[in-house]
């Protein structure tokens, strides 16, 4: 099943402040490169921005990482049908712009699931459930390790 990941997955993975968070987006983005996985260029954008914003890393090593995950996993942008669709849905206040662009463009790209622990865990948009892959304990969530293709 298609899926993709929000940018906070990518900043956690980049970012070692919460190690168990860190240590799980760290294994979901290097099994994405295997895994029938997608990112939005929207996504790299908000991890570039939160990463250098935030400082956890310097502008030249967050357009390396940017770079790298560009040539890892393949990569799909917005439609003008997807920024209508996320417009209309942040108007109805169902979803922030962002996250109803991230989930329409998913959509698009025929993906099922979007991996994020910000958003609501199993919140829809055309037809892209949000996936938490964290669990309270610190492990995987047994629906993204499905996904990221760990044996269950």
């Amino acid at each position: 099943m298609p899926f993709s990941l929000d940018a906070n997955i990518l900043v956690y993975g980049a970012d070692g402040t919460d190690r168990l968070k860190h240590r799980i987006a760290v294994d979901i983005i290097d099994r994405c490169r295997y895994a029938d996985c997608v990112l939005t260029l929207q996504c790299l954008g908000e991890f570039y921005a939160a990463t250098t914003r935030k400082q956890h890393l310097a502008r030249d090593i967050a357009a390396a990482r940017v770079g790298d995950l560009m040539d890892m996993i393949p990569l799909i942008a917005p439609s003008p049908a997807g920024v209508r669709t996320a417009v209309r849905t942040a108007a109805a206040g169902l979803f922030s712009y962002w996250d109803a662009l991230l989930l329409a463009t998913a959509a698009e790209a025929g993906c099922t699931a979007v991996l994020s622990d910000d958003m609501t865990d199993g919140a829809t948009l055309a037809g892209v459930t949000v996936v938490n892959p964290f669990t309270l304990e610190g492990g995987i969530a047994p629906a993204a390790a499905t996904l990221i293709g760990i044996p269950g």
